[in-house]
């Protein structure tokens, strides 16, 4: 018999199981359908991009642009390459991770190193722009300039015609332009092509909008702007302050008083005095030492700090107390009908904690609250106006609040410690307190304690609480920061932050980089200290 070596070797046909794995993956990768899903969905996913990317470039943020283009252009191709399964499921969580938590995280510890906050809230040509825009004043002979409102995806600009006849088109920031394909009519230009010219009606409506419009004459903001009364003329005004960017100064006509750029973020006159607003610059590590030197700043916020762990710890130890016993005592065979009391018990963590903190805040309210009329006869007791009655009243609703989720974990962990042991102390002669002391508190504490920490660090940052009852009060007049007798460093921050007239997000972040390390300090170290009871199961 003569073998041809050429012959094709013979191949095991695929077996049922194969077959159906195969089908499988091709229903799942393949079919008309899920690719014009995914076509559609990438397209929409890259469309965003683009529009993002688009936005910050216009805004001269170049470099977040081109990482916004390369995420896109990289899921792109991750989703339509075959394979890269596991990446094609944690692509999605990854982009949220860094949009949501890492990139929130670097941008805080940024702030913190700047002086970022009400007055210093841009760049100094802004500011420039700003200083120049508040002390404007109309040139007494300046020409009228024939107007025309147009307007381009949304945006307002002025199609103005000089005296001579030549028509330029400019906007808010975007300095005159001379243009030479407008539509002339009477002398006067009005439209040009790719804007939609704003008709009498039109410019009614968006009468303020119009008249906040300052157009730069040139780049340079001595020469002026123009602006305009009516929507029809438009004229030129100029600013009582001449700036001199060579000096970094800025001169008040009217006074002849020089304010200079001395590097604080601000045009600074020889008496300290300064023009606002100023412009945000980097300034190390100054909010970590404000504070922690500046005596109006360091005072309350050891206060609120001193504050903050006496709630945390406190908000865990009566929670954890009360839970603890009332799990004892519904986990006693001879209680009846205690699946009952356990729905009554739960009620208070199946209602969102911020309208309970509502609910109790009217119920303590000075006046007219139930407390005070109902149980107490018409007294006039200051549960939330009183700095020590506001503080046990915020530990008293978070009592109520909190323990009935340490109810639940504890009944869970009771339930699961083995009784053969507990039987064998019983035997020995233990009494009940010496069997809880010394087998179920032990062994109890292995499975909560992880729980009593994150318990604890959600209570260090129990924003809604603190702000639903008391809003932090009553109000610490002496601090050089908006704080009260009941603040915590979350809701200090907030306020910090953006209550008040003034805002100070550099040392609002400086603040939360500092909560941060506190909070992951002491949760590395509790961490390390539970390994030593789980030596105990």
């Amino acid at each position: 018999m003569t073998i041809n070596p050429e012959a094709p070797a013979s191949v095991t046909p695929p077996s049922g199981r194969q077959r159906r794995a195969a089908a499988m993956a091709d229903a799942a990768s393949g079919g008309w359908k899920m690719v014009l899903t995914k076509i559609v969905l990438v397209g929409l996913i890259d469309a965003l991009a683009l529009y993002a990317a688009f936005v910050l470039f216009r805004s001269d943020q170049l470099v977040p642009a081109i990482i916004v283009l390369a995420v896109a252009a990289f899921a792109t191709w991750i989703y339509f390459s075959r394979g890269k399964l596991p990446a094609k499921y944690l692509l999605p969580g990854l982009i949220f991770l860094f949009v949501f938590q890492v990139f929130a995280a670097i941008y805080t510890g940024y702030v913190a190193f700047t002086n970022y906050g009400t007055g210093h809230n841009s760049d100094k040509d802004s500011a420039v722009n700003s200083l120049m825009l508040s002390a404007q004043e109309r040139v007494p002979d300046s020409p009228a300039y024939g107007l025309t409102i147009v307007e381009q995806l949304g945006e307002f600009s002025f199609l103005v015609t000089d005296p001579d006849g030549e028509v330029f088109l400019g906007g808010d920031e975007r300095p005159l332009e001379r243009v030479s394909n407008a539509d002339i009519d009477g002398g006067k230009a009005v439209a040009v092509p790719g804007f939609t010219s704003l008709g009498f009606s039109d410019i009614v409506s968006n009468q303020k909008a119009i008249a906040d419009i300052a157009v730069p004459l040139s780049d340079d903001p001595n020469d002026g702007v123009l602006r305009t009364p009516d929507g029809s003329q438009a004229y030129v005004y100029v600013s009582k302050l001449v700036y001199d960017e060579a000096a970094g100064t800025m001169t008040d006509t009217r006074t002849g008083v020089v304010y200079s750029d001395i590097g604080t973020g601000a045009f600074t006159a020889d008496d300290g005095r300064e023009l606002m607003p100023g412009w945000k610059i980097t300034v190390g590590a100054d909010n970590f030492v404000r504070a922690f030197t500046e005596q109006s700043i360091r005072g309350p916020f050891f206060a609120v700090l001193t504050w903050t762990f006496v709630f945390a710890f406190f908000s865990v130890f009566t929670c954890f107390a009360l839970g603890l016993f009332i799990a004892i005592v519904f986990n006693d065979p001879r209680m009846k009908s205690k699946k009952y009391y356990r729905v009554l018990m739960i009620l208070p963590y199946a209602f969102p904690g911020f309208l309970s903190a509502l609910v109790w805040a009217g119920m303590m309210n000075q006046e007219f609250g139930f407390l005070n009329v109902v149980l107490f006869g018409g007294a006039d007791i200051p549960w939330l106006t009183n700095e020590w009655l506001a503080k046990f009243s915020i530990l008293l609703v978070n009592l109520w609040l909190g323990f009935p989720y340490m109810f639940l974990i504890c009944t869970g962990a009771l339930q699961a410690l083995p009784e053969d042991v507990q039987e064998a102390a019983r035997v020995d002669g233990a009494s009940t307190w010496q069997i809880f002391r010394a087998i179920k508190l032990p062994l109890l504490l292995v499975s909560v304690a992880p729980l009593l920490i994150s318990s604890f660090a959600f209570n260090f940052n129990n924003f809604s609480l603190i702000y639903m009852l008391t809003g932090g009060g009553p109000r610490d007049a002496s601090a050089g920061v908006n704080v009260g007798s009941t603040d915590i460093l979350i809701t200090m921050v907030y306020k910090v932050a953006f209550v008040g007239s003034k805002s100070d997000y550099g040392l609002a972040s400086a603040f939360s980089i500092i909560i941060f390390l506190l909070v992951a300090t002491i949760s590395v170290v509790a961490f390390r200290q539970t390994k030593a009871l789980e030596e105990l199961n």
